[in-house]
């Protein structure tokens, strides 16, 4: 069983790769445990980009979406991150504390994705939200059935990865089915969580204009969406693929170009979508 390590401040850029062999299977976890203990890729201090102020963002481990554009591939695998406990996090969280509420910001659990590890992420943003702090995650939304109205309870704020409209286009690039978002997205309406839609723009896989219309089509309407983000793809997350040995098929994707984004965003907010 790996043993309890120290997580440093890094970057969701830092190739981690190995840290704790003997972890299960990312596929094999299931909230049945206190949560106490999990595995967690890095954390950075000062985000102003993973929702509202200034934010901690923590990294954890394990994702079963394997989109082949991913710029964190080392976040995969449980195997991969640190074994570390939710009190260790929350020490280090307390930390900042009282700079993130002057700062209205908070904390944000990205990964991977933090709804592999329940138990261990609802125990980290529980015990945020008792140091006074805002909350929020970025997920697929894929394993939105596990959740419950109490995990929902502990969120602020849910970005929201929707990557493509298209079943076809969806499987294509991630692997697995589009359906779960969609229901996620729709429960998440249904209860009026406030919701931050990303939307990464890959030239050549997702940048269809009915593709695009899709997914504007479907958001539009939902009153708990506050903003859609269109995210450009771009290569910083090229060299771990390298040196993980993966195939790459990104290799000669180029980035969107300004005239691009601008068609992007303008599609959406002509669909009645805040989009920046």
């Amino acid at each position: 069983m790996s043993q309890p390590g120290s997580l440093e401040a890094g970057s969701r850029h830092d190739l981690r790769v190995g840290i704790s062999p003997d972890a299960p299977e990312e596929s094999d976890v299931r909230d049945e445990a206190d949560g106490a203990f999990g595995y967690a890729h890095s954390y950075e201090t000062a985000s102003r980009y993973d929702g509202p102020g200034l934010r901690v963002v923590l990294f954890v481990s394990g994702c079963l979406l394997r989109c082949s554009y991913c710029h964190n591939p080392d976040t995969w695998h449980l195997k991969d991150g640190t074994y570390v406990s939710a009190r260790h996090v929350l020490d280090r969280l307390s930390a900042f504390a009282s700079a993130l509420r002057s700062l209205d910001g908070g904390l944000t659990i990205s990964g991977g994705e933090p709804m592999v590890q329940l138990a261990f992420t609802r125990q980290i943003l529980a015990g945020a939200k008792e140091l006074g702090l805002h909350t929020a995650i970025e997920t697929s939304g894929y394993l939105g059935d596990r959740t419950d109205d109490r995990y929902l309870s502990y969120l602020d704020l849910v970005l929201l990865d929707i990557k493509s409209s298209d079943p076809e286009t969806y499987r294509s690039v991630t692997g697995r089915d589009l359906a779960p978002t969609l229901r996620f997205a729709e429960r998440l309406s249904a209860i009026r969580k406030p919701v931050w839609v990303r939307f990464t723009l890959v030239p050549g896989f997702t940048d269809d204009p009915a593709n695009v219309d899709g997914i504007a089509r479907l958001v539009a309407p939902m009153k708990n969406v506050e903003w859609v983000e269109v995210q450009p793809f771009h290569q910083l997350g090229a060299f771990k693929w390298k040196a993980m040995k993966l195939d790459y098929k990104h290799v000669n994707t180029s980035t969107p170009t300004p005239d691009l984004v601008d068609r992007v965003i303008t599609q959406f907010r002509a669909a009645g979508c805040r989009a920046r």
